[in-house]
């Protein structure tokens, strides 16, 4: 039997509270204490990305239709995101880690994790609490006295996350094998990342109702019974402080979406915006230092139908015309009355100069173009170069905040 891990906790999860709805009310004192709500578009039926605190005390919650949110809060401030504003916060809140340990990884743009396994030992003699309370007061200091966050300190990173959510707003809570049975005792199976509807039916199954019950569970019944794989010897080393989830994801595919704002769009207009995507996929591409040999397209009706085709490349491809020209050709065969396009580039490999100086000159002369494209646009601003077939698609088809994932930011 695997026991408790008894290491000293030197895993730090930290979590923005209400992030968004938070740097909001930074940037707009008029707007403290008073219930906000962001969201992606200024519709009645958009849903709520994310609401302040004093929002989510009416009853209002993210996901939620704006028009319901309203209706339980009456006085709610609907506010469009502003991208740019929270990637700042997500970079002063990058650096402010990073000063701690060499070993930072950002989850997602409001939370992240450090490991102090290898930081100095002069810093980890000073505690990781001691620390926890240092950084809470450099958000208030270096980027607002609005800004609060969530800590959690644990020897492993789901264990960190789980203390990190225990005291909302402002927490700041250890989780060692000492208080573990304590705190599973207060928490539902839902509450544990991971554990969403189907997992917690497959638990439920064979009697586990409880955290304390899945804590108490032996290794074979996860394994064999349960989760039928390894994925329940994870579980079982993860609820005892071992680490399981220290893991690089590779990425897989690169792409984008959007939701029509009209219901009387033309097929021109319709084409126009999934060219802005292939520009804004193109350029996500390029970021990663990747070039794709797939091309997927989609479509989703007014009838909730949905329509699909692919291309997969005998070459490599990177630019933004290239993928127009993939996705244009599939497109030609997408029905109308859409309500949703999108697009995704697959079959993901590094980039190679020297490889794509084996296919032709011309290549390389479009890759040059691109770079140079590229560079203007980070220096001066986003789409500050694009087509032209694309003019004017920028105030609607607006990047999004990008929720768990920060490679692109």
């Amino acid at each position: 039997m695997t026991e408790h891990n008894q290491a000293t906790p030197l895993i730090m999860h930290i979590d923005l509270n209400s992030c968004f709805a938070s740097v909001e009310q930074q940037a707009r004192p008029m707007l403290r204490g008073k219930p906000v709500a962001i969201v992606n578009r200024r519709s009645e039926h958009t849903a709520i990305v994310t609401a302040s605190y004093e929002a989510k005390a009416k009853g209002v919650k993210v996901g939620m239709k704006f028009r319901e949110a309203r209706a339980l809060c009456p006085d709610i401030v609907a506010l469009e995101s502003d991208p740019a504003k929270y990637r700042h916060v997500y970079h002063k809140l990058l650096a402010i880690m990073s000063d701690y340990s060499a070993h930072v990884t950002m989850k997602s743009i409001d939370e992240g994790v450090i490991d102090f396994h290898q930081a100095p030992a002069a810093l980890v003699a000073r505690g990781l609490g001691d620390i926890g309370y240092e950084i809470k007061q450099r958000l208030r200091d270096e980027i607002g006295v609005w800004m609060r966050c969530n800590i959690g300190i644990s020897t492993n990173r789901f264990l960190a996350k789980t203390a990190a959510g225990l005291h909302k707003p402002d927490g700041l809570d250890v989780l060692t094998s000492e208080n573990i049975r304590e705190v599973l005792g207060e928490l539902k199976l839902t509450d544990l990342t991971g554990i969403a509807t189907q997992n917690e039916k497959r638990l439920r199954s064979v009697g586990i109702m409880t955290p304390l019950q899945f804590l108490d569970a032996d290794k074979i019944t996860l394994q064999k019974v349960v989760f039928k794989s390894v994925v329940g010897e994870w579980w079982y080393k993860r609820l005892r402080g071992w680490e399981v989830d220290d893991v690089q994801a590779q990425i897989g595919r690169v792409g984008r979406q959007y939701v029509l704002e009209r219901f009387d769009l033309s097929r021109e207009e319709v084409v126009q915006r999934l060219h802005h995507l292939c520009e804004s996929v193109g350029s996500r591409l390029r970021s990663q230092n990747r070039v794709a040999r797939g091309v997927y397209v989609y479509a989703k009706t007014h009838e909730r139908e949905y329509w699909h085709a692919s291309y997969l490349a005998p070459l490599p491809f990177f630019s933004d015309q290239a993928i127009y020209i993939l996705a244009q050709r599939l497109f030609h065969r997408a029905p109308g009355n859409i309500r949703e396009i999108g697009i995704h580039c697959y079959q993901l490999e590094e980039s190679d100069d020297s490889q794509l100086g084996l296919f032709a000159d011309e290549l390389l002369q479009e890759q040059g173009m691109t770079r140079a494209i590229d560079d203007l646009n980070h220096r001066f601003g986003e789409r500050t170069v694009h087509s032209a077939d694309t003019l004017g698609t920028g105030i609607y088809v607006k990047q999004k905040i990008p929720f768990g994932g920060t490679r692109y930011l």
